[in-house]
């Protein structure tokens, strides 16, 4: 929690002092974009002599003087300030790459569950259908998809199959065929 709160105030200085640093820089620019719009105009600010060894020198007024002292603390301040929002946005991805970490490996352990819920109810449904009567069988085979169908009777013993197929309309059985023919031919690596 004292990590958080030294973060936080510091981050909170930096903008500050970013933020006056920033505004002092405006105002010096906008004051010699001024100067440079309308040189006749004399400067409002109070022009001071600068000591000097040439005579010759043009002289500076107090908020050019200011501007050539503060230039390099604004550009301190101004990288200051970015190098302590990239830390800040270094840490927030850090944290949600950790948390996607922690979600992906919950969504595979929950996948593999799964897996092996629905390997083990396959293997139960298709021990209920090989030992069913093959007109009981056929009837619930007809209400399925084809696919969900042809799936369970490819898993079947072939004298189970082929007798259920026997007892389901005509038509029905040939569509269940293809398929059967087609997922057999997808599993051996082959396309129909």
């Amino acid at each position: 929690m004292n990590r958080i709160l030294l973060h936080s105030t510091l981050f909170w200085v930096l903008t500050v002092s970013a933020v006056t640093a920033f505004s002092n820089f405006a105002f010096c620019l906008d004051q010699k974009k001024a100067e440079a719009a309308d040189p006749a105009k004399p400067s409002e600010a109070k022009t001071l002599a600068m000591p000097s060894a040439a005579e010759g020198k043009p002289q500076m007024t107090d908020i050019q003087r200011f501007c050539l002292n503060n230039a390099a603390s604004a550009g301190d301040a101004r990288a200051a300030w970015q190098a302590a929002k990239l830390v800040e946005l270094e840490a927030q991805i850090k944290q949600r790459i950790a948390e996607l970490d922690a979600k992906r490996a919950e969504y595979e352990e929950w996948l593999k569950k799964r897996d092996e819920a629905l390997k083990k109810a396959e293997d139960g449904i298709v021990a209920i259908y090989s030992r069913m009567r093959p007109d009981a069988a056929a009837l619930q085979l007809s209400a399925m998809d084809d696919m969900m169908a042809a799936m369970l009777l490819t898993r079947l013993p072939p004298r189970t199959a082929s007798a259920i197929l026997n007892e389901i309309e005509p038509g029905r059985a040939a569509r269940l065929t293809n398929t059967m023919s087609g997922a057999n031919a997808m599993s051996d690596g082959k396309k129909s």
